[in-house]
C-alpha cells in the first residue's frame, strides 16, 4: 500500500486523467458567520448554514442571499458544535428533503430532516439523536451516496474509546435511510459503516461511486481515507499509517499545520480538501483507488477554508472561508463564499505555493 505526504513521491500516473484545476477566484457573497455546512440544489443554487447562529440562507447562482430560517432544538458552546453538515436529497424534484446534522439541548448530536420549499425550511422532523457531544470533534458532514442513502461522519467527541465501539455513534461513519432507519447492508446490522475514526469533516463520492474522507487527526497526521463497508481506520491506535494488524491506513496524510482538512469534493478527476489550519485549497487526484501527488492552491490567501463543493452543471467549485471561528479572529459577518473557476491544465493559474 502506497502513501501520499507532503513532499513525498507519488506515481504521477492519475494526474493524466484530470481535465481541469483551480483557476480564478470570485466573491459569490459575503457576511456570514462560521458558515459550515453547504448544499448545492439542482439550479446551482446553495443552501448555506452558519454553524453558530443556526441560521440557512439560500446563495443563488449568482450571489443574491436570502433567509430561509433557522434550525430548531439547536444549541452551540462556540467551539465546535451548533448547526454542521447539510445534503440535499438526490430526490429533490419529489420531496424537497434537506438534512441536517446539529447539536440538541438535550447533550447529544443528532439529524433531522427538513422541508424547503424554494424560500423557507419547514417539517423539522427527528432521524437519529444519540450521537455524543463534544465541545471539540464532532465531526458533522453529511453527504447523500450514489445508493441513495444518506452518510454521516461524527466525531468521538474527545472520548477516543467509543471510535473503536461498533456499538456507538461516535468516531464513525453512518449509513441510513431517509426515514432514519440504518440502511440494508450495513456491515454490523446496525449505523455503522466504518469505525475507527477522531475527527472526520469531508465526505465525498467520486465517479465511481467511491466513498473518501478527510480527517483531523492528533498532531501527527491528518489523513485522507478511501471508505469501505465494516473497516477499521484506526484512532486511537492509529496515527496516519501503521502496521496493525486489523487497521486500514489513509491513502494519503499531512502535517496539521498543512492541512486540519474539513470539507471534501470531487470534481474532473480530483479531490478537492479545504484546509483549515493549513489556509489552502489541496487537489489531489485520483484514478480508481490511487491518488496522485497532492497540490495546495491559494495558500494563506483566504484564510481558514471550511467546506468545498462542485456547482452542478459548471466547471466551478464553491469554497466557504471560516474566519470568524473561535481559531479565525475575525468579527461576525467576515466570512465569504468564494468561486473558483476550473480551467484546463494548460490555462493560466495561480497555486499560492
Amino acid at each position: 500500500m502506497s502513501f501520499v505526504g507532503p513532499g513525498s513521491a507519488a506515481s504521477a500516473s492519475p494526474a493524466a486523467h484530470a481535465v481541469t484545476e483551480p483557476g480564478a477566484v470570485k466573491t459569490v457573497t459575503s457576511g456570514l458567520t462560521t458558515p459550515w455546512g453547504m448544499a448545492m440544489l439542482p439550479d446551482g443554487s446553495a443552501l448555506i448554514a452558519e454553524r453558530e447562529t443556526f441560521r440557512l440562507f439560500k446563495i443563488s447562482p449568482t450571489g443574491e442571499k436570502s433567509f430561509v430560517g433557522s434550525v430548531p432544538r439547536t444549541m452551540t458552546t462556540r467551539v465546535e458544535d451548533g448547526v454542521l453538515g447539510i445534503a440535499a436529497s438526490n430526490n429533490w424534484e419529489h420531496d424537497h428533503y434537506i438534512f441536517v446534522l446539529h447539536t440538541a439541548p438535550d447533550g447529544n448530536n443528532r439529524i433531522a430532516r427538513m422541508t424547503f420549499d424554494g424560500s423557507r425550511l419547514g417539517d423539522y422532523r427527528l432521524l437519529l439523536t444519540g450521537i455524543k457531544w463534544g465541545e471539540i470533534h464532532n465531526g458533522g458532514r453529511l453527504r447523500v451516496g450514489p445508493d441513495g442513502y444518506l452518510y454521516a461522519s461524527t466525531g468521538e467527541a474527545n472520548k477516543s474509546s467509543l471510535a473503536q465501539n461498533k456499538n456507538s455513534l461516535n468516531g464513525k461513519i453512518l449509513r441510513m435511510t431517509f426515514d432514519g432507519r440504518p440502511a440494508p447492508g450495513n456491515p454490523f446490522k446496525n449505523y455503522v459503516f466504518s469505525y475507527g475514526h477522531r475527527n472526520p469533516e469531508g465526505l465525498a463520492f467520486d465517479a465511481q461511486g467511491r466513498l473518501w474522507a478527510s480527517e483531523i487527526s492528533s498532531d501527527k497526521n491528518d489523513e485522507l481515507n478511501l471508505i469501505e463497508a465494516g473497516k477499521n481506520y484506526g484512532w486511537p491506535t492509529c496515527v496516519g499509517p501503521c502496521d496493525v494488524a486489523g487497521m486500514t491506513n489513509p491513502k494519503a496524510y499531512w502535517r496539521p499545520s498543512e492541512a486540519s482538512p474539513s470539507g471534501l469534493t470531487y470534481a474532473d478527476g480530483s479531490l478537492y480538501m479545504a484546509a483549515m489550519r493549513g489556509r489552502r485549497l489541496w487537489r489531489i487526484p485520483v484514478s480508481g483507488t490511487t491518488l496522485g501527488t497532492p497540490v495546495a492552491y491559494y495558500t494563506d490567501k483566504y484564510g481558514r477554508l471550511r467546506t468545498v463543493e462542485k456547482v452542478p452543471g459548471r466547471n466551478a467549485l464553491w469554497l466557504s472561508t471560516t474566519n470568524t471561528d473561535r481559531n479565525g479572529g475575525k468579527s461576525f459577518g467576515e466570512d465569504k463564499v468564494l468561486e473558483v473557476e476550473l480551467t484546463a491544465p494548460a490555462a493560466s493559474r495561480d497555486s499560492g505555493r
